[in-house]
């Protein structure tokens, strides 16, 4: 049975949510295999079309396959149970099962978490996965999250963020004083300081506005989004900074998923790991995809002194990379590049 993907309404989440609330999530059925089987729900902040989406689908069907239609995952993209700091007060309730989040916004949870949301600290989006899947370097990172009732579960790619404004941003000097849309975290607001802009925090859905009034000069963020949310009608050159590549991570609360059994904590585990590679590969796709589709919109995508920037930038490491844990974390994750 493939994955339910759902597109609610705003009066319909509030329903919801409430209705969530005043019981356990999924469950009361009966698998195929005999025993109680149970559909989890999955938050998601953007379309069922993204590489993370289909992941999360193809997840699913497979973890059905395996535990013998006892266990499934129900998609709800859009945003439709929220905005994803609500989500994650979801997932720490008990609301819904599980979210995919951005890297940034576990900061707010335990400040060393910035370690792995640094500009310029991986070497690929290979490297990237393949050390903030590995328990071995990120294991301590993730169990801060524990005492907050948050289970990392997986980080996926988010792609490779580079900057888009009306004009070509070639080096540091090109951003002086203009005004950026970041992730509204204090290393995001400070890493497009230290690269000569001036970063600013606001909601995705209230970019578009701000660029086409003039409230913001530009923006910064992967080239899917760049492309599907119309960014490049607006701010028609995407300028290759490749300042930073913010993981997303799938969480849960710990009770969740200790509430499995051990023989079914290593399926999900496994397939987990299935998808991460499997949305690489989706992402590298859907990346040449979207600046095909953006060239057609007039969009022009600049060669930028990545150098200059990563020089701008490197302060920020020294400042982020204080405690006996983010040191441990960042040297194992620059000894791991090729």
């Amino acid at each position: 049975m493939r994955t339910q993907i759902r597109a609610l309404s705003g009066t319909t989440i509030v329903v919801l949510a409430v209705a969530l609330a005043g019981c356990a999530s999924g469950g009361g059925q009966t698998g195929e295999g005999g025993g109680d089987s149970r559909v989890f729900r999955v938050a998601f902040n953007q379309n069922a079309d993204h590489p993370q989406a289909q992941a999360i689908l193809a997840l699913s069907d497979k973890l059905e396959e395996a535990t013998d239609g006892r266990y499934s995952l129900e998609l709800f993209p859009d945003g439709t149970l929220g905005a994803q700091e609500a989500t994650i007060e979801q997932v720490q309730s008990g609301t819904i099962d599980f979210a995919l989040v951005a890297g940034s916004l576990l900061e707010s949870f335990s400040s060393d978490f910035s370690v792995v949301n640094l500009p310029y600290l991986y070497e690929s989006p290979e490297h990237q996965m393949e050390v903030l899947n590995d328990p071995e370097i990120v294991g301590d990172l993730y169990a801060t999250l524990e005492e907050d009732n948050i289970q990392t579960l997986a980080a996926f790619h988010g792609g490779v963020r580079n900057v888009y404004a009306s004009k070509a941003i070639e080096t540091p000097d090109d951003l002086a004083g203009a005004k950026i849309r970041v992730i509204g975290s204090e290393t995001n607001v400070r890493m497009m300081e230290l690269m000569g802009g001036v970063g600013t925090p606001m909601a995705q859905d209230e970019v578009y506005t701000a660029i086409q009034s003039g409230v913001l000069d530009g923006a910064e963020n992967n080239e899917l989004i760049y492309s599907s949310l119309s960014h490049d009608e607006i701010s028609p050159f995407y300028s290759s900074t490749q300042h930073l590549m913010m993981p997303d991570y799938l969480i849960s609360s710990p009770s969740v998923w200790n509430g499995l059994d051990e023989e079914t904590r290593e399926i999900f585990q496994d397939l987990l790991d299935e998808a991460v590679d499997d949305e690489l590969e989706a992402f590298a796709d859907a990346v040449e995809a979207a600046k095909s589709e953006a060239e057609d919109a007039g969009a022009t995508f600049v060669e930028s002194d990545v150098d200059a920037f990563r020089e701008a930038v490197l302060p920020l490491h020294d400042e982020k990379v204080t405690t006996p844990l983010t040191e441990s974390v960042y040297e194992a994750i620059t000894a791991a590049r090729g």
